[in-house]
């Protein structure tokens, strides 16, 4: 969020921006969420903090840093370009709470891998993937810190996928995600389901993506 203002060029260079408290109240989250986000824009160059006398805009960022949402399947699968994954957890013997697309039958239980996607150090994306517990083993360490959530699956040996579906909708983060993110409690984003099952019609994956609302970008042919 307060990327997004000196973007914009809410914040010029050279503004005094508001303080912590200021902010914090404005926003509505804790003033370590607030000292973490501008911790994160002074690592950037882009704030310079001055003992007794505030914080100051020092320079606009390099580039945008939009992230796009692929809408096509080659898409889906393409590498994204510097981009750093972050394993954040994973756990096993699970069930997902919501299923976006009943498209096919449940596995028996599933590895969880919750992991955040970032560029030029600025997180963009929060991901939370379900892949079929038998089939995890096969996915390895370095997959999970390289590779999309659907070529992770794709690229199982022997996997032939008989459906795959996808769907964006509009949210809010939470206090969660807001933390994971650097964003403001109930800022937009972008939620995006995906669901993929095989030929025997089991749901081998099941994905939430919790996007940037700053940073997300979807473009469509559409003639």
């Amino acid at each position: 969020m307060f990327r997004r203002r000196i973007e914009a060029g809410d914040w010029s260079i050279g503004d005094q921006i508001p303080t912590v408290d200021d902010l914090t109240a404005e926003c509505g989250v804790a003033r370590a969420t607030v000292r973490k986000a501008l911790d994160v824009l002074e690592e950037e160059g882009l704030i310079e903090r001055y003992r007794a006398k505030g914080t100051f805009v020092r320079q606009r960022p390099r580039r945008q840093l939009w992230c796009e949402v692929a809408t096509d399947w080659s898409g889906l699968l393409a590498p994204r370009e510097e981009v750093v994954i972050e394993v954040l957890s994973e756990q096993r013997g699970f069930q997902p709470a919501h299923v976006p697309h009943p498209i096919g039958t449940l596995a028996p239980s599933y590895r969880r891998i919750t992991r955040r996607h970032a560029r030029d150090r600025a997180p963009f994306l929060l991901a939370r993937l379900y892949i079929d517990e038998r089939l995890s083993k096969r996915v390895s360490k370095k997959d999970l810190q390289t590779k999309t959530a659907l070529k992770l699956i794709a690229d199982i040996p022997g996997m032939k996928i008989k459906d795959a579906r996808q769907t964006l909708t509009i949210g809010s983060a939470d206090i969660e995600t807001s933390e994971l993110l650097d964003l403001a409690l109930n800022a937009p984003l972008g939620v995006v389901h995906r669901s993929v099952v095989d030929r025997s019609g089991c749901l081998v994956f099941i994905g939430e993506g919790l996007y940037r609302g700053d940073m997300i970008r979807i473009d469509m042919k559409l003639k």
